[in-house]
């Protein structure tokens, strides 16, 4: 079988897009779902300074990288700092409704405090998991509409914009690694980026739900309901935790690669009228999830 790359023919561009500038995104903009609009609303606090760390973990590598994979960084850093740039933007809507978001940065500083110091090459492992795991993400959340179903059309149309980006540049961060780890043994780099990957789906998993937690906080909604129907969402219905979790033990097995899965035809239901779900594009997307 031969050995799964980034497609020959995949070109990373970058959208240059605007979102909900001069709109009014209500309070609770996903289907009037408080719990649903956190957990969006806690994930988007997270990007700014996030996406920052993601570009400058692959850019400390880019120099030396062959000329293909040069032009994919350069291409993958455009696209992460427009998503900054839309994100800021979204983030300001959410503070506009109310919400003190401060806490769910400090959050954030905290754990890229937990970065000063180290290797480059663990950041890099880092952002190399924490692109997985948003490419994951990104292909439950054009896959099935239901995910976005009844939000604010400005708020959806970011949230879909994003998620292709992420799918079209899943392969650049574990190029990059594959090139900055090449004098590795396979024990040592399947050890590192195994660990490195339950360490980050355990801190992905407590930010988001302390993030929820503050915002529905603020919301006044608190308590063992509103925990356990934060637990239905994520893994009952839609379930999106549970339904990324074939993809995730993936991650894990011999010869993975982010594009041994190919699902670049959800870039075009992403970029299409939503209205498109009902094409056989999207159909086939949905058996795949099956």
């Amino acid at each position: 079988m031969a050995k799964a790359t980034t497609p020959a023919d995949l070109t990373i561009t970058p959208r240059d897009l605007r979102f909900g500038r001069g709109s009014d995104i209500r309070r609770w903009w996903l289907n009037e779902d408080p719990i649903a609009t956190a957990f969006y609303n806690a994930l988007s606090v997270t990007f700014p300074k996030g996406e920052g760390f993601f570009v400058d973990s692959v850019r400390n590598f880019r120099d030396g990288t062959p000329p293909r994979l040069h032009a994919e960084i350069q291409a993958f850093i455009k696209q992460e700092v427009i998503h900054t740039r839309e994100h800021v933007a979204f983030n300001r809507h959410v503070t506009d409704q109310g919400y003190d978001t401060a806490p769910l940065e400090r959050d954030v500083d905290r754990a890229l405090a937990l970065t000063k110091g180290r290797p480059a090459i663990a950041s890099l492992a880092a952002t190399m998991a924490l692109e997985h795991f948003t490419a994951m993400l990104a292909h439950q959340l054009i896959a099935n509409p239901k995910h976005l179903a009844g939000g604010d059309p400005q708020a959806a149309a970011l949230w879909r914009w994003h998620a292709a980006e992420e799918i079209e540049h899943k392969g650049v961060a574990y190029d990059t690694w594959l090139h900055a780890t090449k004098d590795w043994s396979r024990w040592k780099r399947w050890r590192i980026k195994s660990l490195v990957m339950v360490a980050t789906t355990v801190k992905f998993f407590q930010g988001r739900r302390r993030g929820m937690i503050e915002l529905l906080r603020q919301d006044g909604l608190t308590g063992p309901r509103v925990w356990a129907r934060m637990a239905w969402y994520a893994f009952g219905n839609p379930g999106m935790a549970r339904k990324i979790l074939g993809a995730w033990l993936a991650f894990f097995m011999p010869g993975f690669h982010p594009w041994k899965h190919d699902d670049r035809e959800l870039i075009g239901l992403a970029e299409s009228d939503y209205a498109a779900a009902i094409l056989p594009t999207a159909q086939k997307a949905k058996a795949v999830l099956a």
